[in-house]
C-alpha cells in the first residue's frame, strides 16, 4: 500500500479554488468596480473638519437640478433623480428611448449640527456639502445634594 501526500491533490484543490473564485467575482463583482447610476447608493467622503462635516458624495449623470439635499437632526440626506429622453429619426425607421434614474442615500452625522449653517455646492458630478456642527448647549455643571 502506497501513501498518498497531501500535496498530490495541490494543483486540482487550486483549479477548483480558482473557478470559485471566478464565479464569486461574477455573481457579485470584484468591489472595485466604479460607480454607476445603476448602483443603489453613491458614494461618499465624511471628514470632521474641525468646525463642520463636509460629506463628498459622487453623483456621475446627474446634473445639481436633480439633486435634493435635506438634513434633519443629525441626518444629512441626498435623493437624485433624472430623466433621460432621445429622439432619433431615420426615414421610416423612429426609435424612441426613455430611461429613469434616482438614487438615495442617507447618512447619520456624528454629533449635533446646525441645520442652519449647511451649505452645498456641485462640479461635475461630485456634491459637496459642509454642515456646520452646533455648539454644545452645555458644558454641564456641578449639581449639589441636598
Amino acid at each position: 500500500m502506497t501513501r498518498q501526500s497531501p500535496l498530490d491533490n495541490m494543483e486540482t484543490w487550486l483549479d477548483q479554488m480558482s473557478r470559485q473564485f471566478e464565479e464569486a467575482a461574477q455573481r457579485w463583482g470584484t468591489g472595485l468596480e466604479t460607480w454607476s447610476t445603476e448602483m443603489p447608493l453613491p458614494r461618499i467622503d465624511l471628514v470632521d473638519a474641525d468646525d463642520e462635516f463636509v460629506v463628498t458624495a459622487d453623483l456621475p449623470g446627474f446634473e445639481k437640478d436633480d439633486v435634493d439635499v435635506y438634513i434633519t437632526d443629525q441626518t444629512l440626506s441626498i435623493d437624485a433623480e433624472r430623466s433621460e429622453e432621445v429622439d432619433e429619426s431615420e426615414a421610416n425607421y423612429v426609435r424612441r428611448e426613455r430611461s429613469q434614474k434616482s438614487v438615495s442615500r442617507r447618512l447619520r452625522l456624528p454629533s449635533e449640527v446646525d441645520d442652519q449653517d449647511v451649505s452645498a455646492s456641485m462640479t461635475n458630478g461630485v456634491l459637496t456639502v459642509h454642515v456646520g456642527k452646533a455648539e454644545p448647549v452645555s458644558e454641564g455643571h456641578r449639581i449639589d445634594i441636598d
